[in-house]
């Protein structure tokens, strides 16, 4: 029995999704989204907020402040609230709903910065906004997890020996790139490994983070409109860049067989499964890291609107291809409808109104 009194003392760091079965490559997936925050990110939060009060940092009157797309901002939410503190979390519309909802009702603010920096993009315009407000009030902390060592550290210390721990034999760690915190901390502990481990960054199209250009993305959490000061190219053997469509497919066909996961997760699967399409070879041992988990995507990576109104009509279609919904299923029966059982209707908003019949209660 588990037994715990603050919501950062659990975090499960030992279960893996095998996924040979849906994509076709040999390949286990990390779950880090089994914990209070949802994600990855309650890691690196809890030790950047933790080395902040050691350092003196942190007093009772401060309120801690934070860029962030999501994710982040939901884990210093929670310990922000565990411990007392109040939090303000700068984002972008990109950021979800849910999430922002989410921070609120964990008792933090939420400001959104609406405008992109004309270079440095969305994050570039809540870096200022963030700078701005401390400039305005010394009770603002600002943690600054883009630059601060304890974002990789926590992953130094946690993530990469768990790893480690559970496959001795590891050929390939497929790692996304947003501050690379995680990329960074993991890459440091296998350079000094037992055994050569083929450390691979996945990032999205449109990221400027491994120099390419910067173009749209709508997806939270992974790329950056900025190059992140934790990065250091040369702890990395290879970068993978993945489009935004291929990204939907992968948490699409994950959650086609049971497992909904994020849109960090849905773009790593699908950098890894381009990667070992190309380079798998048999008995190889690749492990990727799956940051999130999907609820907080329900309005976006999974609603059809939000889809088809940024990437068209046909982006799934290879998905339902292979998942196809039987056609005498899609409709009811004509015969024997009794329209006092009451109606069921199709959660799209702008689909059809179908009644179905449901059954009297006691039937």
């Amino acid at each position: 029995m588990t037994v715990i009194s603050v919501p950062q003392a659990f975090n499960e760091d030992d279960l893996y999704v095998d996924v040979a079965s849906i994509f076709d490559v040999p390949l286990y997936l990390k779950c880090e989204g089994f914990n209070f925050a949802g994600s990855i990110k309650l890691k690196a939060a809890t030790e950047m907020v933790e080395a902040a009060e050691r350092d003196g940092v942190l007093t009772p009157d401060s309120v801690l402040i934070e860029s962030s797309s999501g994710n982040l901002g939901v884990a210093l939410a929670m310990i922000a609230a565990s411990r007392g503190y109040r939090f303000l979390c700068v984002t972008d519309p990109r950021c979800n709903l849910s999430t922002r909802r989410l921070m609120e009702a964990l008792g933090s603010q939420v400001h959104i910065v609406t405008e992109p920096d004309p270079v440095g993009g969305f994050l570039g315009a809540r870096i200022d906004y963030v700078e701005a407000m401390c400039a305005s009030d010394s009770r603002f902390v600002w943690l600054n997890q883009y630059r601060n060592p304890g974002n990789w550290r926590a992953h130094l210390k946690r993530t990469a020996p768990a790893i480690a721990r559970d496959f001795p034999d590891l050929d390939v760690l497929f790692v996304g790139a947003g501050t690379t915190g995680t990329l960074m901390g993991c890459a440091r502990f296998f350079r000094e490994w037992h055994r050569p481990v083929h450390v691979v960054a996945v990032d999205a199209v449109g990221s400027v983070t491994f120099g390419g250009p910067q173009s749209r993305r709508m997806i939270p959490g992974l790329g950056s409109g900025v190059r992140p000061a934790l990065l250091d190219e040369s702890y990395i053997d290879e970068v993978v860049l993945v489009e935004e469509a291929d990204t939907l497919h992968a948490c699409h066909r994950l959650a086609h067989r049971g497992f909904l996961f994020g849109g960090s997760t849905g773009t790593v699967v699908s950098g890894a499964k381009s990667w070992l399409d190309r380079n798998g070879r048999p008995g190889i041992t690749a492990v990727a890291i799956a940051p999130d988990l999907g609820e907080r995507y329900l309005d976006t990576v999974y609603q059809t609107n939000w889809l088809e109104d940024l990437f068209g009509k046909d982006v799934l279609d290879s998905v339902r291809a292979a998942h196809p919904f039987p056609e005498s299923l899609s409709r009811p029966s004509e015969a024997g409808a009794d329209p006092g059982h009451g109606t069921l209707v199709t959660s799209r908003p702008d689909a059809d109104v179908v009644p179905l019949p449901l059954p009297r209660s006691g039937n």
